[in-house]
């Protein structure tokens, strides 16, 4: 890890001020989305980070504070001159890249991730805006991206946190469920809310719903919508058609995160329905500023049995494929 030194001229405590935001969230905002830590004292600035990423945070720094004078910045005026620096901070990533740890603080206590994968996909969601994570269950997939919300909803980087979730059953029919629209997508999300309740406590969750801060919405109820400056989850990608997953991902706004979680080995859709997830990791993959973390059975943080009952339908899918191409 490299350590920049500089100093930002001429002193200037308002236009400081301005770079840094409210509580130095511009600057903790470049710290997350370029994969780097910035300390200061005044005017004089230590980025940390790889080599190139470091000298691409100074040079944004620089930029960004000679624009200050002039300007006022706003969260939305610091993400859209990150768009380009962090995709080429992200493009730098690789196989045997070591992301910087994040740790989210919650009620409990503080979150880090479990293994590689699970630290991986905790640094991609906090420097990218559109974030797949696909495997099977157990491995966190849900629970972290929850977390990364709550998380952004308590720093004020989100105003709301929305919830969403095609409404697909695993292959039973509920027939018509009684109730508003809260109460009928309500036993859809209940991996969410078991999430939510446990990162902020049962009566929190309430108020939040009660407020519209929380907002549940059914995938269908999506089209039309521009959401900005919110952390949206779509739960259970794999039930998503390829128009509802297009639909859903062409909503995000300004200041906005979306983390898209599913298992393709646990698609409910009819047989002859691509899913929507199979199809935007075929589309998607290399696209700059979308991130993919692909978990695997190790990764499951479940009874060890489950890992196991994984494994198990792994290799017989394994097998079966291979009788049927025989």
């Amino acid at each position: 890890m490299l350590q920049r030194d500089f100093v930002l001229e001429p002193a200037d405590t308002e236009r400081l001020a301005n770079l840094a935001g409210p509580f130095d969230a511009h600057l903790r905002l470049i710290e997350l989305r370029l994969g780097v830590e910035i300390a200061n004292r005044g005017n004089v600035f230590r980025v940390s980070g790889e080599a190139d990423v470091a000298a691409r945070a100074e040079r944004l720094l620089r930029q960004l504070y000679d624009e200050a004078g002039s300007e006022t910045f706003d969260e939305h005026a610091i993400h859209l001159r990150l768009g380009p620096d962090a995709n080429d901070a992200a493009s730098t990533s690789s196989a045997d890249y070591m992301p910087q740890d994040v740790a989210v603080k919650v009620k409990r206590g503080t979150l880090r991730g479990r293994g590689d994968n699970q630290r991986k996909y905790l640094h991609a969601i906090a420097t990218h805006d559109i974030n797949f994570g696909v495997g099977p269950a157990g491995t966190g997939k849900t629970f972290l991206a929850v977390a990364m919300a709550v998380d952004a909803l308590n720093q004020s980087r989100v105003q709301r946190l929305i919830l969403v979730r095609p409404a697909v059953e695993a292959g039973e029919k509920l027939g018509f469920l009684p109730g508003d629209l809260t109460q009928k997508v309500d036993p859809y999300l209940r991996p969410l809310y078991d999430a939510l309740y446990e990162m902020l406590g049962v009566d929190k969750v309430a108020r939040l719903l009660e407020k519209n801060v929380i907002e549940i919405a059914p995938l269908a109820y999506m089209r039309g919508r521009t959401l900005n400056d919110a952390f949206v989850i779509l739960d259970e990608a794999q039930n998503t058609s390829i128009e509802q997953m297009k639909m859903f991902l062409t909503r995000l706004g300004f200041g906005s995160t979306a983390v898209i979680t599913g298992d393709l080995t646990q698609v409910d859709l009819p047989k002859h329905q691509k899913s929507g997830l199979k199809d935007a990791v075929e589309v998607l993959h290399g696209v700059e500023g979308v991130s993919f973390t692909f978990f695997e059975a190790r990764d499951v943080v479940r009874h060890p049995l489950v890992a196991r009952i994984v494994n198990a339908y792994e290799a017989r899918d394994a097998k079966d494929s291979q009788t049927g191409s025989a």
